[in-house]
């Protein structure tokens, strides 16, 4: 069966083969895949990006599955889906995902390292020693740390965003600062090398976003067209300024628990992993 990959690989061909931004024959990379012919893609087209995603209990798929669809179309990359263990993961909406590595296997040197967030699941991972150890040493060398949703909170509690920018899923911006981050409301967020997504769908956006950085934009329009991302959704309450206001009220009341809790972790977890 044909993969994504495969089609990427057969769009890149066409686009060289229609004079697209071609590069010289001496400027491609040396090890394309056999069966399309790519001696014109422009050599920047293929990467060799080490990537991981964390993954713990409850944590929320969808942060993690939109911004691997759109990375996992960098071709000749290299994806890393890390837990704890190599257990199987449940989310928190009941969908189970098989860790490829475990913090130990993951590569120790990473071009991206993409954490996802949650409710419960994530503040007991804010609160969890080897999950913060973990993002600490690989997040202190990576050439991106990024998050999507509540997943900069957890950057945070591991001391990874002291002193940058971020944003988080619209109701948890404020606590932002607890973690020594510049709390910012937008949809992404990028400050020097931490990029910071807000709630769940925005990991597709960031996903793309960072395609197109580490490629080029029309790459990133193929990996878009790809996926056919051109939302139009049935209702327009998609952030608390365009929803009903009974709506953001309902939806206010149910982080108030949340909040309270990442506020506690913030103010006990948080000091011992910013100062080492």
């Amino acid at each position: 069966m044909i993969s994504k990959r495969d089609l990427l690989l057969a769009s890149a061909a066409g686009l060289a083969a229609a004079g697209l931004r071609a590069a010289p024959a001496a400027e491609v990379a040396p090890d394309m895949p056999a069966g399309h012919d790519m001696s014109q893609m422009p050599a920047n087209w293929m990467g060799k990006e080490q990537i991981a995603f964390l993954i713990y209990p409850e944590f929320t798929a969808l942060d993690m599955v939109g911004a691997h669809a759109m990375l996992t179309g960098l071709l000749g990359a290299t994806t890393h889906i890390v837990g704890k263990t190599r257990d199987i993961v449940k989310s928190d909406s009941g969908l189970q995902f098989q860790p490829s590595a475990t913090f130990d296997e993951c590569p120790r040197e990473l071009d991206i390292i993409c954490v996802p967030g949650g409710a419960a699941g994530t503040l007991a991972a804010m609160q969890d020693d080897g999950t913060l150890r973990f993002l600490k040493d690989r997040g202190s060398r990576a050439k991106f740390v990024t998050s999507v949703c509540t997943g900069s909170l957890l950057l945070g509690a591991a001391g990874l965003l002291t002193g940058y920018k971020a944003t988080s899923h619209w109701a948890t911006i404020p606590l932002l600062p607890l973690f020594g981050a510049n709390a910012t409301a937008a949809r992404i967020v990028h400050d020097r090398n931490r990029i910071t997504a807000g709630g769940v769908t925005a990991g597709i956006d960031f996903g793309l976003s960072l395609v197109g950085q580490l490629r080029d934009r029309q790459y990133a329009e193929c990996v878009q067209l790809m996926a056919q991302y051109a939302p139009e959704p049935p209702y327009d309450a998609g952030t608390p300024e365009r929803a009903p206001r009974e709506v953001t009220k309902i939806m206010s009341d149910m982080f108030v628990d949340f909040n309270k809790q990442a506020e506690r972790i913030g103010r006990d977890v948080y000091p011992r992993y910013r100062d080492g």
